[in-house]
């Protein structure tokens, strides 16, 4: 069967129509395709307006200064960036994440931990949620940085940051988060919410795939060590010829974002509790994480009694997944759902859904029906 619904907008989602046609004004030699460093020639000079329209727009989203943004290749390099930028100015210090992190952090830390530094994996409650209790008492004399996630990749909940992020100010203890899937669907205010460092992708929100963005707070300065050398672009901070097009295509997605954001959130919260009443009314089904405290678009769901696999294979007319993209690959159950307690048989048989700027009430229909219909047949064979 052809696949007719995409339900997997959690792993990448298409590139909105308004932002492809602003891209590809900036390729060809009838666009605006100079290199934004070309200080000489109108080129140049028009390449980095076009660069600098879109650092605005990014920092418009979440009340930065535009100066603050670092263009980089994605959350993962930017993950990279803030936890390595901090960590080895000095040699040695305390870094505070979680259990459930994306591999971006958890495996970066564990390359700095391998390296001497020490850190902390906080474990999330049963709600798939860190809280600040935990994080204080896990600081010690020698903490530095705390880095954990917006919105967890698999579960869809949302941490609230500004409770962390003050805590910490208050105690000059430098906070991190993970916004790829936060940015855009959810506010942030990296002012009121007292964010030294947000990573974020652009593939997340309707931009294209290979850009993102570090907002390194500016006042005080933070100062980092740089991961890439080179040219000495982005303040130092990332080297390497800037992709106007693919900056261009990000700029205007937030700002896509950030005028219809709060519309769409309110059309996707309705949808996904339109899937959720559907799907929870089928027999042995369960929500991972808290109900509410998530972003509108993500689920997570457990089917007892039928095998994970088979059941995504049957599903073979919707794209869902049944974790992080990052990780498909592996046979093992989810990381994230073991953190928050859920059983081995439980977690090998669940699934990611997730829903978008295209999705419709007829495709959320027709995902509970056919999740109904193929776990009575699973089951019935079992």
């Amino acid at each position: 069967m052809t696949l007719s619904i995409y339900a997997d907008y959690a792993a990448t989602t298409p590139v909105d129509p308004r932002v492809a046609d602003a891209m590809a004004r900036h390729l060809t030699q009838d666009g605006v395709f100079g290199n934004p460093a070309s200080r000489s020639h109108g080129f140049g000079w028009d390449a980095e307006e076009a660069v600098e329209l879109a650092r605005g727009q990014i920092a418009a989203l979440i009340n930065a200064d535009p100066r603050e943004i670092v263009f980089t290749s994605g959350a993962t390099e930017s993950d990279n960036l803030a936890l390595k930028g901090v960590l080895l100015r000095e040699p040695a210090g305390h870094l505070i994440t979680s259990a459930i992190e994306h591999k971006a952090v958890i495996d970066t830390a564990t390359w700095l931990e391998a390296r001497g530094y020490s850190v902390t994996f906080l474990e999330p409650r049963s709600d798939g949620l860190v809280h600040l209790d935990q994080v204080a008492a896990a600081v010690r004399p020698d903490t530095r940085l705390v880095s954990l996630m917006h919105v967890n990749n698999e579960l869809g909940t949302a941490l609230e940051l500004g409770p962390i992020g003050r805590w910490c100010r208050e105690r000059n203890i430098l906070f991190h988060t993970d916004a790829a899937q936060g940015f855009g669907k959810l506010p942030i205010d990296v002012r009121a919410d007292a964010i030294d460092l947000l990573s974020v992708s652009g593939h997340k929100i309707y931009g294209p795939k290979g850009v993102g963005i570090l907002c390194v707070r500016r006042d005080p300065p933070l100062a980092l060590e740089a991961q890439m050398h080179g040219g000495g672009h982005e303040r130092g901070l990332r080297s390497g010829t800037l992709p106007t097009h693919q900056i261009v295509g990000l700029g205007l997605a937030a700002e896509i974002m950030r005028i219809e954001g709060p519309a769409e959130a309110e059309r996707l919260l309705a949808l996904r509790e339109r899937l959720l009443d559907g799907v929870l009314a089928i027999p042995g089904t369960r929500l991972h994480g808290d109900r509410h405290q998530r972003v509108a678009g993500i689920v997570n769901l457990g089917f007892e009694g039928v095998d994970g696999e088979t059941l995504l294979m049957a599903l073979d007319d919707v794209a869902a997944s049944n974790g992080s993209a990052c990780t498909s690959a592996s046979v093992e159950p989810s990381f994230v759902l073991r953190a928050i307690g859920v059983p081995d048989a439980i977690a090998h048989a669940s699934l990611r859904l997730s829903v978008g700027r295209y999705s419709t009430e007829a495709d959320v229909d027709h995902m509970v029906a056919r999740l109904r219909e193929i776990t009575q047949r699973l089951r019935t064979a079992a």
